[in-house]
């Protein structure tokens, strides 16, 4: 084994020492080609084409460009260019939302290192990340992002945060390796350990450390092929839409087949037989429900990434609002993963808590002095930047170590002894200040305590973690003379007091988490980290009671699936817990029948992540894998942001709801006034060119209203959807009948009005048409709310509701007004009578639905 001299050596002259010369290129080489490069497995970019394909195998999709070909094939132009040109709009929506997410996901890429410092024959050189191989020697200091996993040979203080992989939000200190320590023992999390992983990072110290393992053979690979072998749940409302198109297909080919039969065998006329056929056919088809489905999940998309949360499958903003369980990391998720001075406690048990800005006393100062001169003077550990955020109240007047003090000596951390002491030359030259901290039964020792004061200060530190701290203890130690101690224990240390460390919780998160209660949603964490601090934590953020119960991953590993099922209910913290282990707990929550979301940021989490229903992966702090692995990631890595995309989730279901109601009340006057005047002979009033009108360009600008619709105001009050609820369940469809059944009468009421006046066929139909497009207006306004009546949801801000409303107005002027779209439509000027009359109609329908609202209350269906 190389000595600390040797190695110091090293890095001066760039050469190793013979112990420590490294494979020859020639046999990196040979082992690269052998084991392939040193990166992971990820998902192949989709390409515009690829995603043109996704789309268009959407049977909802398919179903359009399907009937777009079967109208031009039957000869209705006009009706197929119309489909066809809808068909391509919602694709275009569709592409570009995805296309804009694959671009910015390949920009968040920036897991692994590009490039390690290797050494080979007997050179110390940079090489990208992906070629390293096992066998190297990689040389690792503080800041590098760990290449691959490695066994450490030389070891210099080496510390690494492993959080990615175990969720702890505290650096482990490293050891190491003996002639014991066999390669298929290696695991991450824990201290004293000789391993280090692809992807964490080293935050203090430098080691030497040969490679064990690379690509997917790391720890980080196994969780990646761990992710090809789950599933995502299908999307529920995908598959109701598709039943529902699948019902209301099979009736319009069973109603169309009746009439031209109807029509050729007693009229004896099969052209006008199919001609009817088409047209009521048409009535009924539902093309305006893929179209809702399609665009609205496509500008729902749209309007969550304006809230900073980028989804990547637009069907998850569906499962957004139904979710009942909410299982959340909690390191970088919950807390901000960076450590703050949160307390510092005296010798005699009192305690200072810290607040912004507060001044501290001498001996509160002193502790905090002494804490910062043991810590490296621009240090990258984020305890030690934690140390150093107190030197404007411990040193009002600058770090003397920037000033005449000089650091002479440090004495690093040891399995033997969990401290650092670094020692300062002060003004006077010949006197030196030690200043030491570690973990504080080896202060305690340090400090030579008799066994009462050093039962004392573990009976404080055991009291600091119960409150989730991470606990160090400081000393001091002055030194005069010419030689320094070979050893800390050596110094006549004089203890100072106990500092706490916290990974504060973020501030949004009591907030969100309380939102999220009212919300009927159970927040649940898992995490890797101890259980003091897992469960001090969810009682800060308001996760946990006082009396709540821990399950840690040893007690999770003697439980089979029912009794962890049964277990869940009353437990909202598991702490311990391995990446195997997390998706266990998804897994039983939705064996349980729970709607489960699931946030992380770390590569531990992305089988879960995936497992989910909605997997929320974290943008900014968040690994690769995990990212991939999420079907919606949080851009900014806010925790509050999932409260904004859950209720836009809900705002966005209602809405699809709201629009699926509004046409299925509408496809009912449609319907009948096709049937109506084939079934008693009557002047036929409504033509394939009318219902393509009505269906492919009236109905969906109006359905627009309703994408853009806000929330109701008890949106995050409700419980949510149970997720076997329908789309639209019998309360709501008994209403969307009931109002298309009093639209029909309305208007068919003014048709047979017009034909008891003696109208020309071409008047009967211009004014049936017109009052069919009030009374379309009518139901707009009507189902824009549930809960409030349609003048107070005319107040409600909707620009989307006023151009539609400007569309409509000029398609109106268009229709009636030019002679020749009067031509086309087979429309007669009105007299001021009709007129008059499709004004009153719409009235009667205003006043009938609200009064029904009131009675009926279709908020049931919520």
């Amino acid at each position: 084994m190389a000595t600390k001299s040797e190695i110091e050596k090293k890095n001066l002259t760039g050469k190793a020492s013979s112990l420590f010369s490294g494979l020859t290129e020639q046999q990196a080489i040979t082992t690269l080609k052998l084991d392939g490069p040193n990166e992971l497995q990820a998902d192949e970019q989709r390409t515009m084409a690829t995603i043109v394909m996704e789309v268009l195998r959407e049977p909802m999709m398919a179903l359009l460009v399907a009937g777009g070909i079967i109208y031009f094939l039957l000869g209705d132009i006009k009706e197929a260019i119309l489909l066809t040109t809808l068909a391509c709009f919602s694709i275009f929506i569709t592409v570009w939302q995805e296309m804009r997410t694959e671009q910015v996901l390949h920009a968040l890429r920036n897991l692994t290192s590009p490039r390690a410092l290797v050494i080979r024959d007997g050179d110390r050189k940079r090489i990208p990340a992906r070629e390293v191989v096992c066998g190297d020697l990689m040389v690792l200091a503080e800041g590098d992002r760990v290449p691959a996993d490695a066994i450490i040979l030389q070891n210099h203080d080496l510390e690494a945060d492993e959080s990615l992989l175990t969720g702890e939000s505290v650096p482990v200190l490293k050891v190491e390796a003996t002639q014991s320590d066999a390669v298929e023992n290696q695991h991450p999390g824990g201290n004293l350990q000789p391993w280090v992983f692809s992807g964490t990072l080293i935050v203090r110290g430098s080691a030497i450390c040969e490679v064990t393992a690379t690509g997917a053979r790391s720890e980080i690979g196994k969780i990646g092929l761990s992710l090809g072998s789950l599933d995502r749940a299908p999307p529920r409302l995908q598959v109701q839409m598709r039943h529902l198109v699948r019902i209301f297909g099979l009736i319009a080919l069973v109603v169309c087949t009746v009439v031209i039969t109807f029509y050729g065998i007693f009229r004896d006329n099969w052209l006008d037989g199919i001609l009817a056929g088409i047209a009521l056919g048409m009535s009924l088809l539902p093309e305006e429900f893929p179209v809702v489905l399609t665009v609205f999940m496509a500008m729902g998309a749209w309007r969550i990434s304006k809230a900073r949360v980028l989804t990547r499958r637009v069907t998850a903003i569906e499962t957004l609002g139904s979710a009942t369980v909410l299982c959340t990391d909690k390191t970088g998720t919950l807390t901000e993963n960076r450590m703050s001075i949160a307390e510092l406690v005296l010798p005699d048990g009192r305690q200072h808590m810290l607040d912004s800005g507060q001044n501290l006393g001498e001996e509160c100062r002193q502790l905090a002095a002494h804490g910062i001169l043991a810590c490296t003077l621009d240090p990258f550990d984020p305890m030690e930047i934690a140390f150093h955020d107190l030197t404007p109240m411990a040193f009002p007047s600058g770090h003397p170590g920037r000033g005449n003090w000089a650091l002479v000596k440090e004495y690093g951390l040891t399995a033997e002894l969990l401290a650092v002491t670094q020692v300062w030359a002060t003004e006077a030259g010949s006197n030196y200040s030690a200043s030491t901290k570690g973990a504080p039964e080896a202060i305690a020792a340090l400090c030579h305590l008799e066994e009462s004061k050093a039962a004392g200060i573990r009976k404080l530190s055991e009291q600091m973690a119960d409150k989730g701290l991470r606990v160090l203890a400081v000393a001091q130690a002055n030194h005069s003379g010419t030689m320094l101690p070979d050893t800390p224990q050596d110094f006549a240390f004089h203890f100072l007091g106990l500092v706490g460390l916290a990974d504060g919780l973020r501030p949004e998160v009591s907030d969100a988490v309380a939102q999220c209660r009212s919300a009927g949603i159970r927040v649940v964490m898992i995490t890797g980290d101890y259980p003091a601090t897992a469960l001090a934590i969810a009682r800060q953020a308001g996760i946990a009671d006082v009396n709540d119960e821990v399950i840690t991953g040893r007690a999770l590993a003697g439980m089979d699936d029912e009794e962890l099922a049964g277990r869940l209910a009353s437990v909202h913290v598991f702490a311990r817990i391995m990446p195997e282990q997390k998706l266990k707990i998804v897994d039983a929550f939705k064996s349980n029948g729970e709607i489960v979301a699931m946030t992380g940021d770390g590569v531990n989490d992305a089988p879960s992540l995936k497992a989910a229903h909605i997997g929320i992966g974290m943008g900014a702090r968040g690994t690769d894998v995990a990212r991939e692995a999420s079907s919606i990631v949080l851009l900014d890595d806010n925790f509050g942001s999932i409260v904004q995309a859950v209720q836009l989730g809900r705002r966005i279901y209602d809405n699809i709801r709201k629009a699926s109601l509004f046409i299925l009340a509408l496809h009912l006057p449609i319907a009948g006034l096709a049937l109506v005047p084939l079934a008693f002979s009557l002047p036929i009033v409504l033509w394939p060119l009318h219902i393509a009108l009505l269906e492919m360009i009236i109905d969906p600008i109006c359905s627009l209203v309703f994408e853009a619709e806000e929330e109701e105001e008890d949106i995050m009050r409700r419980p949510p959807r149970s997720p076997e609820e329908k789309l639209l369940p019998k309360p709501l469809v008994i209403w969307g009948i009931v109002e298309g059944a009093m639209a029909l009468v309305i208007t068919g009421g003014v048709y047979f009005w017009g034909i008891a006046y003696g109208y020309p066929d071409g008047e009967i139909r211009a004014l049936t048409f017109l009052t069919l497009i009030l009374n379309i207006f009518i139901l707009v306004l009507v189902n824009r709310s549930y809960s409030v009546s349609m003048f107070q949801a005319f107040l409600k801000p909707n620009q989307t509701f006023w151009i539609v409303v400007a569309i409509v107005f000029v398609l109106f002027l268009i229709i009636f007004m030019w002679p020749a779209a009067n031509e086309i439509l087979l429309f007669s000027p009105l007299e001021i009578e009709a007129f008059v009359m499709a004004a009153i109609a719409p009235a009667i329908l205003l006043a009938i639905s609200e009064f029904m609202k009131l009675l009926f209350k279709p908020t049931r269906g919520y």
